[in-house]
């Protein structure tokens, strides 16, 4: 996984993967005629590229779909919690973390991450290494080359794909990810195996695809190197107190946790929070009504690994419930704002194009738009609500 967004769609319905290949001369051509220049140029031989092409015949269709999905604009920090962290996931996470005792110790020894947000990870990625993906890494990036959404990122894992290839540790048949290449039991895309992945077992093999124990200590890694700190956890669900200057949400506002506490935050458990020299901003994934964070850097050291809050949500909390942690103490709102999808990119592109930065333009509201709507807000002497509305896009058209 790398911390590009769409990195975090992953899984590809069955079906689709055994769709007939028909020949498409034009991507063969591309293949031959556009890629094998760029690959020759990085060092590939003609010989491991005609191997790892062979029977690639025409572009992916699913590929093309997924990266050209356009995601539904009442989708929620909330709707992906739900189906992210599902009390199947909890139980064979707290299995896992029973029959893998011996191995997390040693690694959480070794790189100083936390082994529940280890198997987090595992069981957000792969379900614990049931769903890998079944679709020709070459395929895809080809794929993605070919439609010319993803081209840069294409090239440069392809670079690093046939770095693997050369290293035999995979054969061409057998490279299998998901449509945006990621790979094996905790999903590296190429340049992250390139960079992170190590050989756990001794094996001589970095195998993230058959051991779950190279997987997991290349994960390790990865984070520990993304600033990983074993001293703090990833954060808390929070209280804020009555009269809290809601300016102070958003990452522009690091403070101590002992300073936060001083302001009146609370843990919503009701426990000490622990960690007081901690650097963490406050977060609402969902709006100043719903769920409140309070968040350290180790929350953006899992969004190193995909640049998603809703996915470092996730993995955060499905590490505290197989932890033994209960649910969110506070609900989550229902979300029916009075914007199209197409009003809410153009909000988006807006406060973008103003300096209030949202994280993307792809409609979704997320902690990132909040946080700029609140910026907003509090820049126009507007009440600090953080309710993204017809009202306030209108405002902004006015201003703008």
């Amino acid at each position: 996984m790398n911390r590009r967004i769409f990195a975090s769609l992953l899984v590809l319905a069955p079906f689709l993967a055994t769709q007939a290949h028909a020949d498409d001369p034009k991507f063969v051509a591309f293949i031959q005629n556009t890629i094998w220049p760029r690959m020759k140029k990085a060092g590939v031989s003609k010989q491991l590229f005609d191997a790892a092409f062979a029977g690639i015949t025409e572009p992916d269709p699913a590929v093309l779909k997924l990266a050209a999905n356009q995601p539904e604009f009442t989708s929620t920090t909330s709707a992906y919690l739900e189906k992210a962290v599902t009390p199947i996931r909890i139980d064979t996470g707290k299995t896992k973390a029973e029959d893998e005792k011996k191995l997390l110790d040693a690694i959480e020894a070794r790189y100083g991450v936390d082994r529940y947000i280890l198997l987090g990870i595992w069981g957000m990625e792969s379900n614990f290494g049931k769903l890998k993906g079944s679709m020709s890494v070459m395929r895809s990036l080809a794929t993605l080359a070919y439609s010319g959404s993803r081209k840069k990122y294409a090239y440069e894992q392809m670079v690093a794909a046939f770095r693997i290839l050369k290293s035999g540790i995979v054969t061409p048949e057998s490279f299998d990810g998901s449509w945006a290449a990621a790979m094996g039991h905790t999903q590296f895309i190429p340049t992250s195996y390139v960079s992170y992945a190590v050989d756990w077992n001794a094996d001589g093999k970095k195998d993230i695809w058959n051991s779950y124990q190279d997987a997991l200590a290349s994960t390790a890694n990865y984070l520990a190197k993304a600033g990983w700190k074993s001293d703090r956890p990833w954060g808390w669900e929070v209280t804020l107190p009555k009269g809290f200057n809601v300016a102070l949400i958003g990452r522009s506002h690091w403070k101590t946790v002992a300073e936060w506490e001083k302001l009146g935050i609370k843990r919503a458990d009701g426990a000490k929070f622990g960690s007081p020299n901690a650097d963490a901003f406050v977060m609402v994934p969902q709006g100043v009504s719903g769920p409140r964070f309070l968040v350290t850097r180790n929350f953006l050291a899992i969004m190193d690994y995909n640049l998603s809050h809703s996915y470092a949500l996730a993995v955060g909390h499905l590490a505290d419930r197989i932890r033994g942690r209960g649910d969110f103490v506070a609900a989550w709102p229902e979300v029916n704002y009075d914007l199209t999808y197409k009003q809410r990119v153009e909000l988006q592109n807006r406060l973008n194009a103003m300096g209030f930065e949202t994280g993307g333009n792809d409609g979704r509201f997320g902690a990132r738009t909040y946080e700029a709507i609140i910026a907003y807000q509090k820049k126009n002497g507007l009440p600090l609500d953080g309710v993204p509305s017809l009202k306030l896009l209108q405002s902004i058209e006015k201003s703008g």
